[in-house]
């Protein structure tokens, strides 16, 4: 098998997942990305679990909006990092991912709103600064 795509998770608190290519992986081999992250504080179901300190980012390939990384850190990320590793396995988009629909209010929507956050219309978080 081939660049397979594994997940790493850490099993803290808060856990951290991530799978596919860092920000820190893309910089060390010259890889221009950009990133779209999703707050856990906007997610009404991380606040109603009381565990509003995560966070949820998409490392996104210029040009072709590729999902080439994604990094989880909050409660349940192990959970949550399966549909990352389908996304990158697959060479899901970030417009993919934004339009997919997710149940609501879950921590699984966190991914599809980090998605949302790179197209700067997240109804859950602030708009993104222009590049």
């Amino acid at each position: 098998m081939k660049n397979v795509v594994l997940p790493a998770v850490v099993f803290t608190m808060p856990e951290v997942a991530w799978c596919g290519l860092t920000e820190n992986d893309a910089k060390a081999k010259n890889i221009t990305v950009q990133v779209g992250k999703f707050p856990w504080a906007a997610s009404g179901r991380a606040l109603t679990m009381d565990h509003a300190e995560g966070l949820t980012k998409l490392i996104i390939e210029p040009g072709t909006e590729r999902i080439l990384g994604v990094g989880i850190v909050g409660h349940g990320a192990g959970e949550l990092i399966g549909e990352a590793v389908l996304a990158v396995e697959m060479g899901a988009t970030a417009y993919d991912i934004a339009s997919s629909v997710h149940a609501h209010p879950t921590l699984s929507e966190t991914v599809m709103e980090a998605a949302e956050v790179f197209f700067g219309h997240s109804a859950h978080a602030a708009p993104r600064k222009a590049l």
